[in-house]
Protein backbone atom coordinates (compact mmCIF):
# COMPACT_ATOMS: atom_id res chain seq x y z
CA UNK A 1 0.00 0.00 0.00
CA UNK A 2 1.35 3.14 -1.09
CA UNK A 3 2.11 6.32 1.72
CA UNK A 4 -0.42 8.70 2.73
CA UNK A 5 -0.88 11.53 0.93
CA UNK A 6 -0.84 14.92 3.34
CA UNK A 7 -4.78 14.88 2.88
CA UNK A 8 -5.15 11.76 3.76
CA UNK A 9 -3.12 11.82 7.03
CA UNK A 10 -4.96 15.44 7.65
CA UNK A 11 -8.00 13.54 7.23
CA UNK A 12 -7.80 10.97 9.52
CA UNK A 13 -8.96 11.59 13.37
CA UNK A 14 -9.42 15.26 11.49
CA UNK A 15 -12.50 17.39 12.93
CA UNK A 16 -13.79 20.52 11.20
CA UNK A 17 -16.13 23.64 13.28
CA UNK A 18 -19.51 23.40 11.79
CA UNK A 19 -20.20 25.18 9.28
CA UNK A 20 -23.77 26.98 8.41
CA UNK A 21 -25.36 26.76 4.48
CA UNK A 22 -24.01 29.69 3.88
CA UNK A 23 -20.67 29.03 4.62
CA UNK A 24 -20.94 25.89 2.53
CA UNK A 25 -22.57 27.56 -0.78
CA UNK A 26 -19.43 29.71 -0.33
CA UNK A 27 -17.23 26.58 -0.70
CA UNK A 28 -18.94 25.39 -3.78
CA UNK A 29 -19.06 28.90 -5.66
CA UNK A 30 -14.59 29.15 -5.07
CA UNK A 31 -13.80 25.62 -5.57
CA UNK A 32 -16.58 24.39 -8.12
CA UNK A 33 -14.72 26.00 -11.07
CA UNK A 34 -10.90 25.14 -9.81
CA UNK A 35 -11.64 21.31 -9.24
CA UNK A 36 -13.62 21.08 -12.85
CA UNK A 37 -10.68 19.92 -14.81
CA UNK A 38 -8.76 18.06 -11.60
CA UNK A 39 -8.38 14.38 -11.69
CA UNK A 40 -10.73 12.51 -9.28
CA UNK A 41 -8.10 11.59 -6.85
CA UNK A 42 -7.39 15.26 -6.08
CA UNK A 43 -11.49 16.22 -5.85
CA UNK A 44 -11.20 13.53 -3.19
CA UNK A 45 -8.07 14.33 -1.28
CA UNK A 46 -9.57 18.39 -1.50
CA UNK A 47 -13.00 17.00 0.15
CA UNK A 48 -11.53 14.91 2.23
CA UNK A 49 -8.24 18.03 3.64
CA UNK A 50 -11.72 20.46 3.55
CA UNK A 51 -14.22 18.56 5.50
CA UNK A 52 -12.50 15.80 7.67
CA UNK A 53 -14.75 13.19 9.59
CA UNK A 54 -17.40 15.52 7.84
CA UNK A 55 -17.02 13.96 4.43
CA UNK A 56 -18.15 10.53 2.99
CA UNK A 57 -18.41 8.56 0.08
CA UNK A 58 -21.69 6.66 -0.65
CA UNK A 59 -21.78 3.44 -3.08
CA UNK A 60 -24.19 1.74 -4.60
CA UNK A 61 -21.43 -1.34 -4.79
CA UNK A 62 -22.06 -1.79 -8.50
CA UNK A 63 -17.99 -1.68 -8.52
CA UNK A 64 -16.33 -0.62 -6.01
CA UNK A 65 -14.31 2.68 -7.98
CA UNK A 66 -14.87 5.45 -5.65
CA UNK A 67 -14.26 3.41 -3.12
CA UNK A 68 -11.35 1.87 -4.00
CA UNK A 69 -9.86 6.10 -4.72
CA UNK A 70 -11.15 6.67 -1.67
CA UNK A 71 -8.83 4.15 -0.36
CA UNK A 72 -5.93 5.57 -2.09
CA UNK A 73 -6.18 8.90 -1.02
CA UNK A 74 -8.11 9.60 2.52
CA UNK A 75 -7.65 5.76 3.91
CA UNK A 76 -9.99 4.77 7.02
CA UNK A 77 -12.62 7.82 5.05
CA UNK A 78 -16.74 6.51 5.26
CA UNK A 79 -18.06 4.84 2.97
CA UNK A 80 -21.61 4.64 3.03
CA UNK A 81 -23.68 1.77 1.48
CA UNK A 82 -27.59 1.99 1.98
CA UNK A 83 -29.19 -1.98 2.15
CA UNK A 84 -32.59 -1.48 0.83
CA UNK A 85 -33.13 -5.36 1.75
CA UNK A 86 -33.98 -5.47 -2.10
CA UNK A 87 -30.49 -6.09 -3.23
CA UNK A 88 -28.93 -8.77 -5.22
CA UNK A 89 -26.72 -10.94 -3.00
CA UNK A 90 -24.28 -10.42 -5.60
CA UNK A 91 -24.22 -6.71 -4.73
CA UNK A 92 -23.99 -7.72 -0.88
CA UNK A 93 -21.18 -9.35 -1.69
CA UNK A 94 -19.55 -6.58 -3.06
CA UNK A 95 -20.32 -4.28 -0.64
CA UNK A 96 -18.71 -7.77 2.00
CA UNK A 97 -15.33 -7.79 -0.12
CA UNK A 98 -14.60 -4.01 -0.46
CA UNK A 99 -14.91 -4.08 3.87
CA UNK A 100 -12.57 -7.17 3.81
CA UNK A 101 -9.75 -5.82 1.13
CA UNK A 102 -10.26 -1.69 1.54
CA UNK A 103 -8.58 0.52 3.95
CA UNK A 104 -11.97 2.40 4.52
CA UNK A 105 -14.93 2.30 7.07
CA UNK A 106 -17.47 0.94 5.47
CA UNK A 107 -20.77 1.78 7.17
CA UNK A 108 -24.10 0.31 6.50
CA UNK A 109 -27.46 1.88 6.84
CA UNK A 110 -30.95 0.66 6.38
CA UNK A 111 -34.55 2.02 6.29
CA UNK A 112 -36.31 2.67 9.29
CA UNK A 113 -39.07 -0.40 8.40
CA UNK A 114 -38.02 -3.86 7.18
CA UNK A 115 -39.57 -5.00 3.44
CA UNK A 116 -42.04 -7.13 5.99
CA UNK A 117 -43.02 -4.23 7.87
CA UNK A 118 -43.49 -1.72 4.73
CA UNK A 119 -45.73 -5.00 3.08
CA UNK A 120 -47.75 -4.67 6.27
CA UNK A 121 -48.33 -1.22 6.32
CA UNK A 122 -48.40 -0.25 2.45
CA UNK A 123 -49.43 -3.52 0.99
CA UNK A 124 -47.15 -6.81 -0.68
CA UNK A 125 -44.81 -5.26 -2.95
CA UNK A 126 -45.06 -1.43 -3.01
CA UNK A 127 -42.23 -1.37 -5.49
CA UNK A 128 -44.74 -2.54 -8.14
CA UNK A 129 -47.97 -0.75 -7.27
CA UNK A 130 -46.04 2.72 -6.14
CA UNK A 131 -42.35 2.57 -6.88
CA UNK A 132 -41.79 6.00 -5.98
CA UNK A 133 -43.06 5.83 -3.09
CA UNK A 134 -40.88 2.64 -2.63
CA UNK A 135 -37.96 4.27 -3.14
CA UNK A 136 -38.73 7.16 -0.72
CA UNK A 137 -38.82 4.84 1.81
CA UNK A 138 -36.61 2.70 1.16
CA UNK A 139 -34.01 4.79 -0.27
CA UNK A 140 -34.12 8.71 -0.46
CA UNK A 141 -34.81 8.71 3.68
CA UNK A 142 -32.44 6.70 4.94
CA UNK A 143 -29.69 8.23 3.12
CA UNK A 144 -31.21 11.65 3.99
CA UNK A 145 -31.07 10.56 7.71
CA UNK A 146 -27.54 8.79 7.33
CA UNK A 147 -25.97 12.14 5.92
CA UNK A 148 -27.10 14.48 8.74
CA UNK A 149 -23.57 14.31 10.33
CA UNK A 150 -21.64 15.20 7.19
CA UNK A 151 -20.77 18.56 5.58
CA UNK A 152 -19.90 16.47 1.55
CA UNK A 153 -20.89 13.66 0.36
CA UNK A 154 -19.19 12.01 -2.75
CA UNK A 155 -21.54 10.39 -5.67
CA UNK A 156 -20.30 8.07 -8.72
CA UNK A 157 -22.82 10.21 -10.59
CA UNK A 158 -21.13 10.77 -14.25
CA UNK A 159 -22.44 12.81 -17.21
CA UNK A 160 -21.70 9.78 -19.60
CA UNK A 161 -25.04 7.52 -17.75
CA UNK A 162 -28.04 9.42 -18.62
CA UNK A 163 -29.49 12.93 -20.40
CA UNK A 164 -30.18 13.65 -17.18
CA UNK A 165 -26.75 13.79 -15.51
CA UNK A 166 -25.05 15.95 -17.98
CA UNK A 167 -24.99 19.12 -16.34
CA UNK A 168 -23.83 17.30 -12.94
CA UNK A 169 -20.65 19.69 -11.62
CA UNK A 170 -17.79 18.07 -10.03
CA UNK A 171 -18.53 20.09 -6.70
CA UNK A 172 -22.36 21.37 -6.44
CA UNK A 173 -24.81 22.13 -3.64
CA UNK A 174 -27.51 19.46 -2.90
CA UNK A 175 -30.18 21.81 -1.53
CA UNK A 176 -32.68 19.57 -0.53
CA UNK A 177 -30.23 17.83 1.46
CA UNK A 178 -27.95 20.81 2.36
CA UNK A 179 -24.80 18.96 1.57
CA UNK A 180 -22.24 19.91 -0.89
CA UNK A 181 -22.34 17.13 -3.33
CA UNK A 182 -19.24 15.73 -4.88
CA UNK A 183 -18.95 13.88 -7.63
CA UNK A 184 -15.45 12.93 -8.48
CA UNK A 185 -15.87 11.05 -11.81
CA UNK A 186 -18.03 13.36 -13.63
CA UNK A 187 -16.38 13.50 -16.36
CA UNK A 188 -15.47 10.05 -16.94
CA UNK A 189 -16.35 8.48 -19.90
CA UNK A 190 -17.45 4.59 -20.06
CA UNK A 191 -13.59 3.84 -21.19
CA UNK A 192 -11.85 6.10 -17.99
CA UNK A 193 -13.99 3.59 -15.65
CA UNK A 194 -12.61 0.68 -17.40
CA UNK A 195 -9.39 1.68 -17.96
CA UNK A 196 -9.32 2.32 -14.31
CA UNK A 197 -10.64 -1.31 -13.09
CA UNK A 198 -8.39 -3.18 -15.38
CA UNK A 199 -4.82 -0.91 -14.01
CA UNK A 200 -5.85 -1.29 -10.99
CA UNK A 201 -8.07 -4.66 -10.63
CA UNK A 202 -11.02 -2.77 -8.93
CA UNK A 203 -13.62 -5.30 -7.84
CA UNK A 204 -16.78 -4.74 -9.88
CA UNK A 205 -20.17 -6.76 -9.29
CA UNK A 206 -20.62 -9.71 -11.24
CA UNK A 207 -24.56 -9.07 -12.55
CA UNK A 208 -21.92 -6.38 -14.67
CA UNK A 209 -20.90 -9.11 -16.68
CA UNK A 210 -23.76 -10.97 -16.58
CA UNK A 211 -25.96 -7.98 -18.80
CA UNK A 212 -26.61 -5.79 -15.72
CA UNK A 213 -24.48 -2.54 -16.61
CA UNK A 214 -26.73 -0.71 -13.80
CA UNK A 215 -27.74 -2.38 -10.80
CA UNK A 216 -30.32 -1.58 -8.06
CA UNK A 217 -32.84 -3.48 -6.11
CA UNK A 218 -33.40 -6.83 -7.82
CA UNK A 219 -37.70 -6.43 -8.32
CA UNK A 220 -36.57 -3.37 -10.24
CA UNK A 221 -33.57 -4.39 -12.31
CA UNK A 222 -33.73 -5.65 -15.71
CA UNK A 223 -30.79 -7.23 -18.39
CA UNK A 224 -29.82 -4.92 -20.95
CA UNK A 225 -29.39 -5.67 -24.47
CA UNK A 226 -26.27 -4.72 -26.23
CA UNK A 227 -26.31 -1.01 -27.13
CA UNK A 228 -29.14 -0.07 -24.70
CA UNK A 229 -29.16 2.93 -22.45
CA UNK A 230 -27.29 1.20 -19.96
CA UNK A 231 -29.86 2.72 -17.10
CA UNK A 232 -32.54 1.49 -19.68
CA UNK A 233 -32.93 -1.90 -17.12
CA UNK A 234 -34.36 0.39 -13.94
CA UNK A 235 -37.63 0.47 -13.55
CA UNK A 236 -37.94 -0.83 -17.23
CA UNK A 237 -41.42 -0.13 -18.91
CA UNK A 238 -42.63 2.24 -16.39
CA UNK A 239 -42.10 6.36 -16.78
CA UNK A 240 -39.32 6.63 -14.15
CA UNK A 241 -35.49 6.59 -14.44
CA UNK A 242 -34.28 8.05 -11.38
CA UNK A 243 -34.90 6.87 -7.37
CA UNK A 244 -34.96 10.15 -6.25
CA UNK A 245 -31.40 10.57 -4.27
CA UNK A 246 -30.15 12.85 -7.13
CA UNK A 247 -33.08 14.63 -7.67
Amino acid sequence: MSAPTAAARAFRGSHTADRSPEELREIVSHAGAELELAPAEDIIEWAAATFGEKFCVTSSMGDAVLAHLAAKVAPGLDVVFLDTGYHFAETIGTRDAVEATMDVNLVTIAPDITVAEQDAIHGKDLWKTDPDACCAIRKVKPLADSLAGYDAWATGLRRAETHNRVIAPVIGWDAKKGKVKVSPIARWSDEDVERYISENGVLVNPLVYDGYPSIGCWPCTARVAPGEDPRSGRWAGQNKTECGIHT
